[in-house]
Order: C-alpha cells, then structure tokens, then sequence
C-alpha cells in the first residue's frame, strides 16, 4: 500500500493497526464514555423497570417481551431514526392492529373449522406478521419488536387491559427517552 502524498510504501504493520481484531471484545467508543455507557445502562434499566411494574398487572409476559427490545434500541441509539416516537408508537399501534386482527380470525377459524388448532394459530401469527411487516413499511412505522408483538397476540391470549398496558408501556419508554434525550449518546 503507498502513501498517496509522498509515493512511499506503507509498512505492513502499519496497515494491521488500522484493522479492528477480531478478538476485540469492548467497543473502542467506551474508551473515552465510560461513564455514559454506565449512565444510560441504568436509564434502561430503571425505565424498564418503571414498565414492569406497571406490565406486572398483566401476566401476559411474552406480550410485554418485545418492550425489552425497544428499551434497547431506545437508550443505545436514541438518536438513530428508528428511536423516533413516530417508528416506536407508530410500530406498536400498527403491530397490535395486525396482531389482534389475525387473533381474532384465528379464533373465529379454530371455532368453525376441523383443522388442527394449534396449526391455524401458528398460520394467523405468520400472517399477523406479514401484516404487520407490511403496514409498518407503507406507513414508513417500521419497528421490529412490535412486528415481534404482532405474533404474540395470535399466540397468546390477551385482554383489552393487556392491550393497553402493553401500548402504555411503549408510551412510557418513548416519553422517558424524549425527555432526557439532550443527555444520551448512540452507543452502537
């Protein structure tokens, strides 16, 4: 490799620094936000904790699992697109649309059909999810872990108030991330 200014050949060790190892485990970033990583584990931790407290009212834990992973992507990248109240509410609201939509056609089906329920129900979830990956994209509300949450509606049961508490739950995140946002750094 030449150094383009001076036409000299660059060693080769020089050339290996420039490379991340492979057997690196930290994030060179941490090096200088040691204190910042710290600070926004325990803003995590505390927000999701305020949320489970609140989700503890509903025993539906594999619905209430996906605001794990938008606490994740909310306090390591707040300020990356996908951390944008429009993507975190707009996903929720559309995955819960396609989630309790295809529950309620998968239990309308279970009910008058002579096909294996379990195998009627795991068809609605890939639909729910192809419905909500769909939505989500021509509305530009794309978000992940609500497209997760549109599988746990067909595949578990829920209520109204777990509907609620769930949407509650992303409200809370969204709002807790908003406010102290000026003080939070993209970690990834």
């Amino acid at each position: 490799m030449t150094d383009s200014t001076s036409g000299r050949q660059e060693p080769k060790r020089a050339r290996l620094r420039t490379r991340r190892p492979a057997w690196r485990l930290f994030d060179e970033k941490l090096k200088g936000h040691r204190a910042q990583y710290l600070r926004q584990t325990l803003m995590a931790t505390v927000t999701m904790m305020l949320v489970l407290l609140l989700l503890d009212l509903v025993k539906q834990t594999v619905l209430i699992a996906s605001l794990g992973a938008s606490t994740f992507i909310v306090f390591s990248m707040p300020h990356a697109k996908r951390s944008k109240p429009r993507y975190l509410i707009g996903g929720y609201a559309v995955g819960t649309l396609a989630g309790c939509t295809l529950a309620v056609i998968s239990a309308r089906l279970i009910e008058f059909s002579f096909a294996d329920p379990r195998v009627i129900q795991i068809c609605c979830a890939a639909f729910a999810l192809g419905l909500a990956f769909l939505l989500m994209v021509v509305t530009d509300t794309e978000h992940p872990p609500a497209a997760a949450l549109a599988l746990g509606y067909v595949l578990n049961e829920w209520d109204l108030f777990s509907l609620f508490v769930v949407l509650a739950g992303i409200a809370l995140i969204t709002s807790v991330k908003e406010l102290i946002k000026p003080k939070l750094l993209d970690l990834i």
